[in-house]
């Protein structure tokens, strides 16, 4: 395989399913002093055909036979943005489960990440990704629509296919200098507000749509009738100093180039950077009332089954309901699906109230075309300075 590939380190064959907490336990401390992640990334593209030639491999053979599937795995995760640090350390503990399995297995597991909709839009243009583990379910919808994710992919994993979910809330400067509390505190005048760009981000979209709902909630309006709130959002838009193309991108003007009052940004991001990237130099605040953010996983069954990694990728994604999984997920301050691992992380994972989107904006199309279309309510809104 060239250089580029990044070869998952072997662990011990007689590695049991047994040692995996400790494994977690081991990687969470690590992460602790590595200040150097916030510039992880993975250089991807096209590394896996390149790959398959250079070492003379042939897709078909690997359908040729079962064990070849279960001992020797290549797959490549294509995932939004913010995603990067939990995988990172989601990677190593599937390999030393699956190696614990299969014995003298070959591991390879690769990650592609960026704004949600740019990077399934990626996979829809030939981006040979095995899995896809994306934060909207529009964006799977599109994956289906091409006939590249099958149409019945909430069933083939459990919880309807969303093994952790998140939440949006608020970043601020170190003693929250300009006091900001809630949403309703991004419209004031003196507060410039940075956030991804809903066009290209699925992170964005949520952000945006967190703070509506939380309009319509204030002000006791509805989707057809928000006249209240659209001046509201009116106000908080003409506030966004930048426009990143991904929510990481956001952290990083936000934090390292000195951008903004306040940063709109997912649970887990917000709290990696604050006790990680940017500690001491940043406040978490949360919101009274906000968004649910619900992580939908798929296998790209038009790649692997040609490639044969069919088994490979299902036990990749199954793997994230193991408690292993869903334990190293509150750590990484994600909602784990496992009700009983979220409720022994309260501390850090706050009982706030939250509201599903598709219970106020309607199903993920109806949102798509009213608010995030080109001159969708968004766009209407964000032009009015």
């Amino acid at each position: 395989m060239q250089a580029t590939n990044r070869r998952i380190k072997k662990v011990s064959n007689k590695l049991e399913l047994i040692n995996a907490q400790a494994f977690i336990d081991n990687k969470s401390r690590q992460s602790k002093v590595a200040a150097g992640r916030f510039n992880f990334s993975f250089k991807l593209g096209g590394v896996l055909a390149v790959a398959m030639l250079m070492t003379g491999c042939n897709p078909t053979e690997a359908t040729q036979s079962g064990a070849s599937d279960k001992q020797n795995i290549s797959l490549l995760n294509v995932s939004y943005d913010v995603s990067r640090d939990f995988y990172k350390d989601y990677n190593p503990l599937f390999t030393s489960i699956y190696q614990g399995q299969y014995p003298n297995s070959n591991v390879d597991i690769q990650q592609s990440h960026g704004g949600a909709s740019k990077q399934a839009l990626s996979v829809a243009n030939g981006l040979q990704a095995d899995v896809v583990t994306l934060n909207q379910e529009s964006d799977m919808n599109m994956l289906v629509e091409k006939g590249l994710v099958k149409v019945d992919w909430r069933e083939a994993f459990p919880d309807n296919a969303v093994p952790y979910s998140t939440t949006m809330i608020l970043l601020v400067r170190s003693g929250n200098p300009k006091n900001i509390k809630d949403w309703a505190d991004l419209a004031r005048a003196d507060v410039d507000v940075v956030m991804p760009n809903p066009k290209t981000s699925g992170t964005a979209r949520y952000a945006f749509l967190g703070a509506y709902g939380s309009g319509l909630h204030q002000f006791k309006e509805s989707v057809t009738q928000p006249q209240k709130t659209d001046a509201f959002m009116k106000k908080v838009l003409a506030n966004v100093v930048t426009y990143d193309n991904g929510a990481r991108a956001a952290t990083t003007s936000f934090t390292q180039r000195g951008l903004g009052d306040v940063l709109i940004t997912t649970e887990n991001e917000a709290h990696l950077v604050a006790t990680q990237h940017a500690k001491g130099k940043v406040d978490i605040v949360y919101p009274s009332y906000s968004i649910t953010i619900h992580n939908p996983v798929a296998i790209v069954s038009s790649v692997t089954e040609k490639k044969g990694s069919t088994t490979a990728a299902t036990a990749y994604l199954k793997t994230l309901w193991d408690k292993p999984a869903q334990e190293l997920m509150a750590k990484m301050y994600l909602r784990p699906s496992n009700k009983e691992v979220l409720a022994a992380h309260t501390g850090t994972l706050k009982d706030i109230q939250t509201f599903e989107p598709v219970a106020v904006f309607g199903d993920w199309d109806s949102i798509m075309e009213t608010f995030f279309v080109d001159g969708g309510r968004f766009d209407q809104l964000a032009r009015v300075k």
